[in-house]
């Protein structure tokens, strides 16, 4: 037997090993066992996409044209109805030439800037909890991540302002992500304006990840980082079809903003794929021409959805801010409730005894540690019925096992492999 191995890169083996699929694999089990398992773990849209830009799918997908390659950042005519929808939307001028591309869904784009942007020995602060692309696409690309305890106030601004003055060489990118992903968490524009005041002060570029920037409730409306002045000089924002319009899986979304981060994109894509099927594209811009009273009935759909899971984390005793956005709730469980468990271990429990899943808060980092984040991705009945198990299964009493570690936060701290978990979405 010979004793050849195939090894892997250092920037994979810098990646934490993949926990979550401890979760897939019995959430796979139960349901391989005939078990209706209710999943709210992933932010995964279960509503339709629109007729209207399915039926354009199908027209395009039948003409020959469509089925070559496309352009890698997209082509022209829907980087400018990007560029439309930013100005009536956001009264945000941007130039669909240079300032918009077209990615294989945010998550790809934003994994791809931040190869283009990083490197060894380069730094990127980001906010903790987070979605944990931000945190392992800097990994991907050999640089470091300083976390910070997220907030959306001036004292988080300023905890950013202690890492970038004592640290160096300074960092070299911020990455934020208002509406958040996995808290909820919303900003009103001065918070950006003085982002932008931070980010030139320090010549520190901004990532910002606005995923949810269209899926509001309440009246509010998230405001676009590049409305704040000067917002385009330091950075871009990234966007998605997935969850406004019920596209997660067609797997589209834009970079627009700062012109030599978007060429930075451009070039490392064109080295990477031809870019999105162009019926997928062409789709995509009926979406964006015909589909805004969609997107706010699908938001008041989420809105609903995300009251009658409030009112049973107040039955619960479950703590959770009534979020102005996104698609989640992000509950602190009751101590009785974890019962000496850490986040993680309470989800399997509550796939075994509740029969629904749940995203576990230490899956988003170490300040997400006794929270677990609710997807709003069923029907209102359907949530009723998840939480209502939740409820059912709480009652019994309580699993006993070892208590939790917890390690006091702290804002230079890079999470350990061994200590972290990668959720889905």
């Amino acid at each position: 037997m010979s004793d050849f191995r195939i090894q892997p890169s250092q920037r994979l083996l810098r990646l934490p090993p993949y926990l979550f699929a401890k979760i897939n694999a019995l959430k796979h089990k139960k349901r391989q066992e005939g078990i209706d398992m209710i999943d709210l773990g992933m932010g995964n849209p279960t509503d339709p996409t629109p007729q209207l830009i399915v039926d354009k799918l199908c027209e395009a997908a039948r003409d020959p044209r469509n089925q070559r390659y496309s352009a890698s950042k997209g082509v022209f005519n829907l980087r400018r109805d990007v560029a439309r929808h930013y100005h009536e939307r956001y009264g945000v001028e941007v130039d669909p030439e240079t300032e918009v591309v077209a990615c294989i869904g945010s998550k790809e784009g934003i994994s791809h800037l931040l190869l283009a942007m990083l490197g060894p020995g380069d730094t990127a602060v980001v906010g903790d909890p987070a979605f944990p692309i931000h945190v392992y696409g800097v990994a991907l690309a050999g640089a470091n991540v300083i976390s910070v305890p997220l907030g959306n106030d001036e004292a988080f601004l300023e905890r950013i302002r202690y890492v970038v003055q004592h640290l160096y060489p300074r960092p070299k990118l911020l990455i934020l992500n208002y509406p958040h992903n996995p808290t909820a968490m919303t900003v009103d524009l001065p918070f950006f304006t003085r982002t932008v005041a931070l980010a030139r002060e320090f010549g520190v570029a901004v990532l910002h990840d606005f995923a949810y920037g269209e899926t509001c409730f309440d009246g509010y409306k998230a405001p676009s980082f590049l409305a704040a002045e000067g917002a385009k000089e330091v950075g871009v924002e990234f966007t998605t079809m997935s969850k406004p319009y019920n596209m997660a899986g067609w797997r589209i979304g834009f970079c627009v903003g700062n012109r030599t981060m978007c060429e930075a994109l451009g070039t490392i894509k064109g080295y990477y794929d031809y870019g999105i099927f162009q019926a997928v594209q062409i789709a995509s811009i009926i979406a964006l021409r015909h589909c805004r009273d969609f997107v706010e009935e699908q938001a008041q759909a989420y809105q609903r959805r995300r009251d009658v899971v409030l009112e049973w984390c107040e039955r619960l005793g479950w703590q959770a801010e009534k979020c102005r956005a996104s698609m989640f709730v992000w509950a602190k469980v009751r101590d009785e409730h974890l019962a000496g468990q850490s986040s993680i271990d309470f989800t399997m429990r509550m796939m075994e005894e509740a029969e629904v899943a749940l995203a576990p808060g230490r899956a988003f980092g170490e300040n997400g540690e006794g929270y677990v984040r609710i997807a709003l991705v069923e029907n209102e009945q359907r949530l009723r019925q998840a939480m209502r198990q939740i409820h059912r299964a709480l009652s019994k009493t309580p699993v006993k096992s070892a208590s939790v570690k917890r390690r006091p936060a702290d804002p230079g701290r890079i999470p350990q492999p061994s200590e972290v978990i990668i959720p889905d979405e």
